[in-house]
């Protein structure tokens, strides 16, 4: 296993959609423990496979509380119910967070990595996982999904907020001019 690089904003592989798997081997389920170790390694909760540079439909997962990593391959959601606001960062965009909206649960199918059909509902962090990580498969990223007026956010290596306006709420942070998208991002990545 090894530690992959992790493609930052605005690589354009970010913007590009994955294709479906074929085929279940050992190249794939290589790919897949290095994700993992890549994932652990950044203190990430998910990772697709775009976002170290592979177009294929593949995303691993570890909520904090389990033990073992998720292994999807060909990840859909089935449906979705509810919405809700909740903060999110990504792996790709290392040092930033944003108030985004997610579904309150969804319904999802995908193989696991021994090729059986996975069909689970899942809700709270889960469920916002599995959405952020098949929006990477389609070249969707979270800053797409921003609640209105809100804009990231800097965190420490800790998850709490750099700028003081944040602290300050809402009204502060969009008070602020300072613009915390990294500037070379170009329009066609930009918040739509």
């Amino acid at each position: 296993m090894a530690i992959r690089e992790i493609l930052a904003i605005p690589h354009p592989i970010l913007r590009q959609r994955a294709r479906k798997v074929r085929r279940v081997d050992k190249r794939l389920l290589r790919l897949a423990h290095d994700m993992v170790e890549t994932m652990r390694e950044a203190g990430g909760v998910g990772l697709a496979a775009n976002q170290v540079g592979e177009l294929r439909r593949l995303v691993v997962i570890q909520i904090p509380e389990e033990e073992e990593a998720r292994i999807y391959i060909n990840p859909e959601i089935l449906k979705r119910g509810g919405e809700r606001e909740v903060e999110e960062g990504c792996l790709s965009h290392a040092g930033y967070r944003a108030m985004v909206n997610r579904s309150e649960w969804i319904r999802f199918g995908a193989l696991d990595h021994t090729e059986k059909v996975v069909k689970m509902k899942a809700e709270d962090l889960l469920a916002q996982a599995m959405e952020h990580e098949i929006d990477h498969l389609n070249g969707i990223l979270y800053l797409d999904h921003l609640v209105e007026h809100s804009k990231p956010y800097r965190v420490d290596e800790n998850g709490e907020p750099l700028d003081q306006e944040h602290e300050a709420g809402e009204e502060g942070a969009a008070a602020s001019s300072e613009l915390l998208v990294p500037e070379d991002v170009p329009a066609s990545l930009k918040i739509r």
